[in-house]
């Protein structure tokens, strides 16, 4: 390269800014700083924005670009200080998440408004930013795990395609007494004493054991409706679960009453060739068993994949102490969940078990998204030092799972993830996996058959809030929203 190429090369790089950095920190994963940049930098800018501006500014009673230089700067200089403002605030601000030691888990938080640049002297603005906490990473290789094994037996793909047709068959009302497994339309009311809490609106449930909700449960839902007829009311209590929000309530009962508005009963079909044709155009009877049994191996695999995670994690965590913000672990429940559902999607389980699963990580949402940021703290810190990251052959491979399991085109599932801004917690998914599999790969592993979970079909669960107060609405909704719940919908996918 010449000595003019080499300078051209340079001139192209704007200098580092000048710049003054100081950092507080008010809170464990909490930073705020104060950016001080110098006067001659900013006069820098100023003149670099009116020389990029004079050329073709446009004033009355002069040609394009022939207006004197002190009448553009006199016509134009709100519309520059704004620019340049949000140049040299965008441009610390990369300097400053480079520069310092701390890594930032959210945007800076800051009002850009209320940020003054002054027509003379220091530019001074400040912001606030959450950051990792941090801990020196624990030793993770060589760690002693157990891998449990999970496999799939023809009596499970027997099972599985019994509930398939189950969640697919068409249901009549009956005026016969409701029994397990038939489908209710119940509204229900929730007291305490006579003050009433909330109320649950024409809500299709299927009657099992147990009733879930977002904050609490009815242990004899079964017991109490087993028996119902349509025009019943009947009368129970639900229990609060021991971590809801509200402390006072927590654990405490409240009166219910369930009106049975109609009972249904399912008529579970044969696999016939139309069937088999509705279920997803499966040629054979044989085509949708290898179909069900691969659904039931990514289920096996998220089990498997779940158990050595919370081997693995234990292990580091248990020697990694840093303080957690409470306001941190609140905001970070949502995105928490929000992770889970995506998890759960891509590893074909169906929408009754995410509701389930949901209600539960809900009722427990302190404790286990205080744990989830820890792990994702330790795993982000090791992927940074592996140098693991997600690239866009694992997001294609993600999003084509998610799209099977609904049954919809890749690119429509993929437009509404990033819509909903749910590729960062996909990235995090994946990154998180990645790890755990090099930890796996580096440890002293041994394996036993795995315990199964067997109370799926003791539960049914539904999103509301016994207390009236908590907010579902962030939740992903059901791959299948376009459909009405009317116990007819298409869903293949097994439990």
């Amino acid at each position: 390269m010449s000595t003019s190429e080499l300078t051209d090369t340079t001139a192209q790089e704007p200098p580092a800014l000048k710049i003054d950095v100081a950092v507080q920190s008010p809170q464990a994963c909490l930073r705020e700083v104060v950016v001080t940049i110098a006067e001659g930098e900013v006069q820098r800018y100023m003149k670099k924005a009116y020389d990029d501006l004079v050329p073709e500014a446009q004033v009355p009673g002069f040609r394009a670009g022939r207006a004197p230089r002190k009448l553009v700067e006199k016509q134009f200089k709100d519309r520059v200080h704004e620019q340049v403002k949000g140049s040299l605030v965008m441009d610390s601000l990369a300097q400053v998440t480079e520069s310092q030691p701390f890594s930032a888990i959210s945007e800076p938080n800051f009002d850009f408004d209320a940020v003054v640049l002054p027509d003379s002297g220091q530019f001074v603005f400040q912001f606030s930013v959450e950051v990792r906490p941090e801990f020196d990473t624990p030793k993770w290789k060589g760690l002693p795990l157990t891998k449990q094994v999970e496999e799939v037996s023809e009596a499970d793909i027997d099972a599985a395609i019994e509930r398939v047709l189950a969640r697919n068959s068409t249901i009549e009302a009956t005026d016969d007494a409701a029994v397990l497994g038939d489908r209710l339309l119940i509204k229900a009311v929730f007291k305490d004493g006579t003050r009433e809490l909330s109320e649950l609106d024409e809500e299709r449930v299927t009657l099992r054991p147990r009733l879930s909700f977002s904050d609490g449960v009815c242990e004899n839902f079964g017991e109490l409706l087993v028996g119902a007829i349509e025009g019943d009311v009947r009368r129970g209590s639900v229990k609060i679960s021991d971590t809801c929000e509200d402390e006072s309530r927590r654990g405490a009962s409240l009166d219910a009453e369930f009106h049975v508005i109609e009972v249904m009963r399912r008529m579970i079909p044969e696999l016939t060739p139309a069937v088999l044709q509705e279920l997803g155009d499966f040629k054979s009877v044989q085509d949708f068993r290898d179909f069900v049994r691969a659904s039931l191996d990514r289920q096996a695999q998220y089990r498997q994949q779940q158990a050595v995670r919370q081997a693995v994690v234990s292990l580091l965590t248990g020697n990694a102490s840093f303080e957690l913000p409470a306001d941190l672990v609140r905001r970070q429940t949502t995105r928490e969940l929000q992770r889970k559902v995506l998890e759960l999607r891509r590893s074909s389980f169906s929408e009754d078990d995410i509701r389930r699963i949901v209600n539960l990580s809900r009722q427990n949402a302190q404790a286990s998204t205080e744990l989830a940021l820890r792990e994702h703290f330790i795993l982000e810190q090791i992927a940074e030092e592996l140098s693991i990251e997600a690239d866009e052959a694992d997001y294609d491979a993600e999003v084509a799972l998610i799209a099977q399991q609904s049954d919809e085109a890749v690119r429509r599932v993929r437009a509404r993830l990033e819509k909903s801004g749910q590729m960062d917690a996909l990235r995090n998914q994946i990154v998180e996996r990645k790890v755990i599999e090099a930890i796996v790969a580096e440890a002293r592993v041994t394996e036993k058959p795995i315990e199964r979970d067997n109370t799926a079909d003791e539960e049914f669960a539904v999103f509301h809030s016994l207390l009236g107060t908590k907010d579902t609405s962030s939740i992903p909704q059901a791959l299948h929203d376009e459909t009405p719940d009317d116990g007819t919908k298409n869903e293949s996918t097994p439990r």
